[in-house]
């Protein structure tokens, strides 16, 4: 009898609503389905349920390392604690590799992706990369923080010419990276399909997200002050969770937008959120490959994105669906937004492109590059 193949996946927690972690349940559920042997091993996990769906034969561990006891702290609190809990990491990780003998070992661009290769368990070492090249510099942080994310991003360049193969999401990130011959590209999976593309009936533009620097929802209430006028019988709804909802939900005060804007808990249903929605909005300030953009298209809705790298380009600039406005042109973004809001006829042509072009993210087809990659590695 054939073993099953064996794979270990590594990323920091399951327990966010984000896109990693949703993409990442949604390729071992499928792996599992489809014959192999899945574990996703966790650092900050501490007990709590993942957020998406996930089938009981994946098999999960947690590290316990607590990376996420020094979040809010100073950056010389962070840096004191830091090497303490990175050895620790590494022995735990090679422990449980020693102990899961997996024939392939992928690493989500945590911090393991550091030390992974150096590790002799594990088998075939693959890194996946979720976010832009750039994401480091994007931060926005300044003084000692600055100085660190530049430092992190040159060690990104030199970690992932160490693996067996790095997996980046969109042929705009390829440019980006180090030239090898490891390098390959392979976009998020859609986490849903649909029989039929949504009415676009409803006045809703929504936006999904953690609330954070990155997502720039700022930005997005910005436009939204300069439209929402126009259109007194349209919502603009944010869903996440994270460290900005204060702010945002002050600065929704402050621009007298509570009538028409909500801030929102994040939703396990977003097909269902989709559906009964007519825009999205996304005005993020790096991104990887936006399954917010993937979902919306899935459902048939049209979008308005910034051009931010990476992500917003591939999936739109192409494909008719949907309005691409520079990175940070608040303005440009508002007169996009009016463009649909005000044109029901534009916004169905925009959703049944979108809904044609998502066909080429589906599960089936994503997840055979997946597994023609995993052939190919372990049979070098």
């Amino acid at each position: 009898m054939t073993r099953r193949r064996k794979i270990a996946y590594c990323i920091p927690a399951l327990y966010n609503s984000g896109g990693m972690e949703r993409v990442l349940s949604l390729k071992a559920n499928y792996l599992v389905d489809n014959g192999y042997d899945v574990h996703i091993i966790t650092t900050d996990q501490h007990g709590r349920q993942p957020f998406f769906p996930l089938d009981p034969r994946v098999t999960l561990h947690d590290l316990a390392i607590g990376y996420e006891d020094n979040n809010g702290r100073g950056f010389l609190s962070k840096l004191l604690g830091f090497p303490r809990r990175y050895l620790l990491h590494r022995r735990r990780l090679k422990s449980a590799l020693n102990a899961i003998r997996p024939d392939l070992t992928i690493s989500l661009f945590g911090l393991e992706s550091g030390f992974l290769p150096s590790i002799e368990a594990g088998g075939k070492k693959v890194l996946e990369v979720h976010f832009s090249r750039f994401k480091r510099l994007q931060y926005g942080r300044r003084g000692l923080w600055q100085l660190a994310d530049r430092w992190r991003f040159r060690g990104d360049g030199h970690a992932v010419r160490k693996y067996d193969r790095f997996v980046v999401l969109t042929q705009e990130d390829l440019t980006y990276w180090p030239a090898s011959d490891n390098v390959c590209v392979i976009p998020n999976p859609r986490s849903f399909s649909c029989n039929q593309p949504a009415e676009l009936q409803k006045k809703r533009v929504v936006a999904i997200g953690r609330l954070c620097h990155q997502k720039g929802f700022d930005r997005l209430i910005d436009a939204w002050s300069k439209v929402s006028g126009r259109f007194p019988d349209w919502r603009l709804e944010i869903y996440g969770s994270g460290p900005d909802r204060e702010a945002l939900n002050e600065q929704i005060r402050r621009l007298g937008l509570t009538a028409s804007t909500k801030v929102c808990e994040p939703v396990a249903d977003v097909k269902s959120l989709m559906l009964n929605s007519s825009i999205l909005a996304m005005t993020s300030r790096y991104e990887g490959l936006p399954m917010a953009i993937l979902e919306a298209q899935a459902c048939g809705l049209p979008t308005v994105a910034m051009e931010c790298k990476c992500g917003p380009r591939d999936l739109l600039g192409s494909s008719g669906a949907g309005l691409l406005v520079s990175d940070g042109d608040v303005e440009g973004f508002a007169t996009a937004l009016y463009s649909l809001m005000d044109d029901p006829e534009l916004r169905k042509q925009m959703g049944n492109r979108a809904f044609r072009f998502s066909e080429r993210f589906s599960t089936e087809s994503v997840m055979a590059q997946w597994t023609r990659l995993f052939d190919s590695l372990l049979n070098e």
